[in-house]
């Protein structure tokens, strides 16, 4: 790509990442409150389709600029399910435990393509760069069977459905009258003020949503400046290739799966617990929050590892190691902030999840841009070890959760209108 558009400068060369990730930012804030109000389906129908058509597009560039601006569109159509699927698994899944183990595959799943990438673009980008869009392409093609048969889920949607098979049909009740004047939908000044400002609102009006935004942004931004920072590390130190550097990322791909191993095994735990009527069970934030109080230790320790043991004197399998257990650090944290975010909000979990990608995107965008300089001027040991203590500093919040959720959830508006809705139902 830099010999294809003449590009030098380093720092240009993230643009595409970072303005992909800038698309992250854009993209949940709106559609995961579009999703609250016209349904799951429409919204990621159309947004895959978005997605489709600017993976093409960027596989076409004809120029820098074109493929930037490319790579924002594919991002901000890519964000889709980072806001919806937590709703949709909300929708599906009463159930807490099969609510939890889905969003955890889910997880676990998609962070795969991140880690697994560099390592197919490290060798197909020897064929060309545009064959790592070509491959997605593909990828993307090979879904689309998938995701036309998915179904509506969104409770409100299915009953104004219903309500108007049920006038078309000719019978008239108070319920599908009511239906379909929601049906309508929110006024343009409704969807602006209310509906699309809603994840931005829970980030200042709720604590629980606030501080998971910031420990998520965290070490979002952390794995994505590790994009910059491996090559650094593998090809700098080591002498590796493109190719044999993006194998590094495998371990990080190993402990994601893991940590889907170590859920199971803590959700297995906890049913025992409450089916044995065990007092701690009874309190909501033990069914998510310990997987964070272990996932925080063990991802900083990670980075510690990583930066003290990237060295020639070192064989380069140690650093490598290192993305085991920051990647099962990892995904616990995302695991157990997520589906507590879904828990805790209902149907209100698409703005609160969009809310979470949003910040974390913001951050994910930004701090890979001072890998260059930072690791320039602090070298591998000292900036890496920053990484390190600023993700330290994070450990406490879930353990802040579990000693004071129940009284924030209480507090809570959003909780307290969906208490609201559920005694309605009742």
């Amino acid at each position: 790509m830099a010999d294809d558009f003449q590009i030098s400068n380093a720092q240009q060369l993230t643009l595409p990442m970072t303005c992909y990730l800038i698309g992250y930012v854009l993209g949940p804030v709106v559609f995961g409150p579009l999703s609250e109000t016209y349904g799951r389906r429409p919204v990621m129908l159309s947004t895959f389709a978005g997605y489709t058509t600017f993976t093409m597009a960027c596989a076409l560039a004809p120029n820098f600029a074109a493929l930037v601006v490319f790579r924002l569109l594919t991002g901000i159509f890519a964000s889709a399910p980072t806001a919806v699927v937590g709703g949709l698994y909300a929708d599906i899944f009463p159930s807490p435990k099969a609510r939890g183990r889905s969003m955890a595959g889910f997880m676990a799943a998609t962070t795969l393509g991140p880690t697994l990438g560099p390592v197919i673009s490290g060798y197909l980008s020897v064929h060309g760069w545009r064959w790592t869009y070509w491959a997605s392409l593909i990828l993307a093609g090979a879904t689309w069977p998938l995701l036309v048969f998915l179904p509506e889920t969104y409770l409100l949607v299915l009953r104004q459905q219903a309500s108007r098979k049920e006038l078309a049909e000719g019978v008239t009740s108070s319920n599908n009258i009511a239906a379909t004047e929601i049906s309508a939908g929110p006024s343009a000044r409704q969807l602006i003020t209310r509906v699309l400002t809603r994840p931005l609102r829970m980030i200042y009006s709720e604590s629980i949503v606030l501080f998971s935004c910031i420990y998520l942004s965290l070490i979002y931004s952390i794995f994505y400046l590790f994009f910059e920072a491996y090559p650094i590390v593998f090809q700098g130190v080591y002498g590796m290739t493109p190719g044999q550097s993006g194998l590094a990322f495998i371990p990080i791909a190993v402990g994601a799966l893991l940590s889907f191993v170590v859920y199971l095994a803590y959700d297995n735990i906890f049913q025992r617990a409450q089916a044995s009527g065990k007092a701690w069970t009874s309190v909501e934030e033990y069914r998510r929050l310990p997987l964070a109080c272990l996932g925080g230790p063990l991802y900083t320790a990670s980075v510690f590892m990583l930066a003290w043991t990237a060295r020639r004197s070192v064989h380069w399998i140690v650093p490598m190691l290192a993305g085991l257990p920051f990647g099962i650090g990892f995904l616990l944290i995302f695991m157990a902030l997520i589906n507590y975010l879904t828990d805790a909000y209902g149907a209100f979990a698409a703005s609160a999840l969009a809310a979470a990608s949003c910040t974390r995107s913001v951050s994910g965008a930004l701090l890979p841009l001072a890998a260059d300089p930072m690791y320039t001027s602090l070298g591998i040991q000292w900036a890496t070890s920053l990484l390190a203590f600023l993700s330290a500093g994070m450990i406490l919040i879930p353990f802040g959760f579990i000693w004071g959720g129940e009284h924030l959830r209480a507090n809570s508006k959003f909780s307290q209108s969906l208490n609201l809705d559920k005694n309605g139902d009742k």
